[in-house]
């Protein structure tokens, strides 16, 4: 009777799963038939919460993710560094305080803080590390400094943006580089009218701008180009006339911009300072010795929030920044080496360590701003998996946003490529986790790999 019974459900079993099967591939086979999707790839995978597959069309099928890449590589990240690693941003002097006079240079180094001023943490916000490293300044006696601010920005390499990220992205917010000392998340704000700019965020320091807008449509078709350590600007494209839009670039030089902004808190707070602002990276492109941090005479060690809420906004609002900085941390840690290759590296490694083929994860970058990424929807499925198993899993998830069907899954967007990726509990309880990747589709790519997974539901 036991076992008429174990067939009679597994067999029930079976028939779902292929009733399942089938409308998946019912309507994965519309898409792929329609005249907009005459020339696309499609990867789509889905399995249990166990790892079988319910259902694949060419699921190792290697196609540009977009920002479904950030999945793996914040699961390495909260793996590797684990889900209260903080930051670190230090403030300390040379030389010595005599009378509140400081015989000396005042510095401020990181270890690449992503989130050092940024608006999006309750009691991190650019007024609040002003105000802690204030009070420390006022705390160590110093009223005068007598040498430079020193923006200490070595502890990364110079490279600052990924190979393969394109031009036209670079100067806008999502574009924006990683640096040794990151400030604002390396963005800034421009409001326009029409073609005339009104003001800014903040006062961006020593940039210049060319100014090719047209003022014409009704949204915001405007690029903004930047390059790094670059004095020069451009805007071009078109906005709206008559009507001001809020436009977001990329900062040149994060590292001089906190520099300027904490001189003039200095100032405004009867703190005179005799010397300039100075970077380490202007420093090596001048020719001069750079300046190393002092390990005593520390007067400020400012931590970041834990990794598991920056995870949290990395995935829920797609922060470029955020997965390029946890690559270079990745590769700083493990490897000794700071560089986004070694830090793609590594991911690589990282994740062939748990089963996946190497050959359906041709990473080349953290973020998937890349069009150089290479990933099947199989590997995100099984990177997927890996991590519901895991004791960080709850900070993972938390990221997934839940998108305009209901289901809740991390996207990605890029010119002609959209995906999902995610995890799914149906109305009858059964549970999925799956991913889909199209690539050169010419119609509405969520809207239509939306429907197809609608049958999960």
């Amino acid at each position: 009777m036991k076992k008429t019974l174990f067939i009679l459900a597994f067999s029930t079993q079976l028939i779902f799963a292929q009733s399942i099967s089938q409308k998946l591939d019912d309507a994965t086979k519309n898409l792929m038939n329609s005249s907009t999707a005459v020339s696309s790839n499609l990867s789509f995978y889905v399995a249990d919460e166990s790892g079988n597959l319910i259902y694949e069309y060419q699921g190792s099928k290697g196609l540009s993710t977009a920002s479904t890449q950030k999945i793996f590589t914040a699961a390495a990240a909260l793996e590797i560094l684990g889900k209260n690693y903080t930051y670190k941003t230090t403030s300390s002097y040379s030389g010595t305080v005599s009378g509140g006079n400081l015989n000396g240079n005042l510095f401020i180094t990181s270890n690449g803080d992503p989130t050092l001023g940024s608006w999006r943490y309750d009691g991190y916000k650019p007024e609040n590390f002003k105000q802690k490293f204030l009070d420390a300044v006022k705390k160590s006696g110093i009223t005068k400094i007598s040498g430079d601010l020193i923006i200490d920005d070595s502890y990364f390499d110079h490279q600052t943006i990924p190979g393969g990220w394109p031009w036209d992205d670079l100067g806008n917010y999502y574009g924006a580089g990683v640096w040794g000392v990151n400030w604002r998340e390396n963005q800034f704000d421009i409001n326009i009218n029409g073609t005339d700019f009104k003001n800014f965020s903040y006062p961006l320091a020593n940039i210049k701008w060319l100014n090719d807008l047209k003022a014409a449509g009704s949204s915001d078709q405007s690029l903004i180009f930047t390059a790094p350590h670059s004095d020069v600007a451009l805007i071009n494209g078109n906005l709206p006339a008559g009507k001001v839009t809020t436009v977001s670039g990329s900062v040149p030089n994060p590292p001089l911009q906190l520099g300027v902004e904490v001189e003039k808190w200095l100032k405004d707070s009867g703190i005179e300072i005799s010397g300039k602002v100075v970077t380490n990276s202007q420093l090596e492109i001048e020719g001069k010795k750079t300046l190393e941090s002092p390990k005593s005479n520390i007067i400020l060690i400012y931590e970041s929030p834990t990794l598991d809420r920056i995870v949290y906004w990395f995935l829920r609002k797609s922060v470029n920044l955020y997965g390029e900085n946890l690559i270079k941390t990745l590769g700083k840690e493990k490897k000794g080496d700071p560089g986004f290759k070694s830090g793609v590296s590594y991911l690589k490694e990282f994740w062939k360590s748990k089963g996946i083929s190497s050959n359906m994860i041709n990473f080349a970058d953290g973020s998937g701003l890349s069009p150089q990424n290479y990933v099947s929807a199989k590997a995100e499925v099984q990177a997927l998996i890996y991590a519901r198993k895991q004791p960080w899993f709850e900070a993972y998830y938390d990221g997934f946003p839940t998108q305009d069907n209901g289901m809740k899954m991390k996207s990605g967007t890029m010119r002609d490529t959209k995906s999902y990726a995610g995890y799914h509990s149906s109305k009858d309880g059964k549970k999925y986790v799956y991913a889909i990747i199209i690539n050169n589709y010419q119609g509405s790519g969520s809207t239509e790999l939306q429907k197809i997974l609608n049958v999960l539901k």
